[in-house]
C-alpha cells in the first residue's frame, strides 16, 4: 500500500453523504492501521479568536475555525506552514504540519500562517483504500495553499480544475447535488 500522506482527497460526484459532499481532504496519515486527515473547505462562523483566543495569538489573525471532519467535533487540530519545520508534530506539505498536542509557544517558533480545525476526518484499516476502489475520492497531491485557501468554498472546484482532464468538467457541477 502506498501512503497518501501530503495528499488531497476530493470528494467524487458520487460520494452523496452530507459529511464530505464536495469535501476536499488532505491526509495526514495513511497506513495498514487506517487513515486520518482534515476536511479543508468547510468554514464556520465562529472565529478562532472567540472560540480559542490562545491560538489566535500563535499565528496572527486566523479568521474562523473549520469543520475538519466529522469525527470528535470537539478535538482541536491545528494545521500550520512552519518556518522550522523540525518543531511541527508531523509534516504533511513541504513546511506545514499538524501542532503538537501540547503548545508551548516559544518552542513551536515563528509560524508563517496557521489555521484551526474542529474535528477530522477518519478511517478504520482498509477502509479508505475501499473508498478509493469504488471511485469515492480523486487523489491530487496537496500544495500549501491549499491548506490556507482564502475561498474554501471554490476549493473543490479548483482543485479538480488544476488536476484538468475529465476532472476540470467535474468543477462545473453545480453546488446543489438536485440540479444535476
Amino acid at each position: 500500500m502506498e501512503s497518501l500522506r501530503g495528499h488531497l482527497l476530493i470528494a467524487g460526484p458520487a460520494l452523496v453523504d452530507p459529511n464530505f459532499w464536495r469535501t476536499v481532504v488532505l491526509v495526514g496519515e495513511h497506513s495498514d492501521e487506517g487513515a486520518l486527515g482534515v476536511v479543508l473547505n468547510r468554514s464556520s462562523d465562529t472565529s478562532v479568536e472567540d472560540a480559542l483566543p490562545e491560538l489566535a495569538l500563535l499565528a496572527g489573525e486566523m479568521g474562523t475555525v473549520h469543520v475538519g471532519g466529522p469525527v470528535q467535533p470537539s478535538a482541536v487540530v491545528v494545521l500550520a506552514d512552519f518556518t522550522e519545520a523540525d518543531r511541527a508534530e508531523s509534516l504533511v506539505v513541504e513546511s506545514v504540519g499538524f501542532l503538537p498536542s501540547e503548545i508551548d509557544p516559544d518552542a513551536l517558533g515563528e509560524l508563517r500562517r496557521a489555521r484551526v480545525y474542529a474535528g477530522y476526518a477518519g478511517w478504520g484499516p482498509g477502509q479508505l483504500d475501499d473508498e478509493l476502489e469504488e471511485g469515492s475520492w480523486i487523489v491530487e497531491q496537496a500544495l500549501p495553499d491549499d491548506v490556507f485557501t482564502d475561498d474554501p468554498d471554490r476549493l473543490w472546484s479548483d482543485v479538480l480544475r488544476r488536476k484538468g482532464g475529465p476532472f476540470a468538467v467535474l468543477a462545473a457541477m453545480p453546488p446543489d447535488p438536485s440540479q444535476n
